[in-house]
């Protein structure tokens, strides 16, 4: 199956889950993250604010602030993407293509250490991904590669082999949970 089939296969699975489902996988999403090695081991959190069907990562990124991390999230300009801190996940505004955003154009995340959560819409055992189109995370790492990466998924976009192309970033851990259990 290419890329735009699939995308829009996951698309049509996500828009048939209730927010209630989403609420429940983000909420076990959220103990398997806080959990994880990757989590334990971070200073810092380069995370993303959710938009439509995706995992819940709010309730994740405070705790995270509450634990003493440090967290960003993205802002778009053009074509680039940058991470800005923020310790008020509430002072964001609607940004490219409706995706929450900080208000805030500073200061720019400046840890080329930090998990950076990966967002996308299907997953490999391997870390292959598939993200939406836009390229923005595959540029953003090939020019930071030191970070580690971490996705969050629901069941369905975890699937046993992805075909990538030679400037798809794979993650280094994929954590998923099972809708309706």
């Amino acid at each position: 199956m290419d890329k735009s089939a699939l995308r829009k296969q996951i698309r049509e699975k996500k828009r048939a889950m209730t927010e209630a489902q989403i609420v429940e996988a983000s909420a076990r999403l959220g103990e398997l993250f806080a959990a994880s090695e990757a989590y334990q081991k971070a200073e810092s959190i380069y995370g993303y604010l959710p938009y439509n069907q995706e995992v819940r990562t709010v309730p994740m990124l405070e705790r995270a602030i509450r634990d003493g991390k440090r967290v960003a999230v993205p802002k778009c300009y053009g074509d680039e993407m940058r991470f800005i801190w923020m310790e008020d996940l509430s002072q964001v505004e609607k940004g490219y293509c409706g995706i929450p955003e900080p208000i805030a154009d500073e200061p720019i995340a400046d840890d080329e250490t930090a998990l950076v959560l990966m967002p996308g819409l299907a997953f490999d055992s391997r870390g292959h991904r598939i993200g939406y189109g836009g390229g923005f995370y595959d540029k953003f790492l090939s020019s930071e590669p030191g970070h580690p990466t971490l996705a969050l998924c629901y069941d369905f976009q975890m699937l046993p082999y992805l075909e990538t192309e030679e400037f798809d970033m794979p993650v280094d851990c994929v954590l998923w949970a099972k809708i309706g259990e």
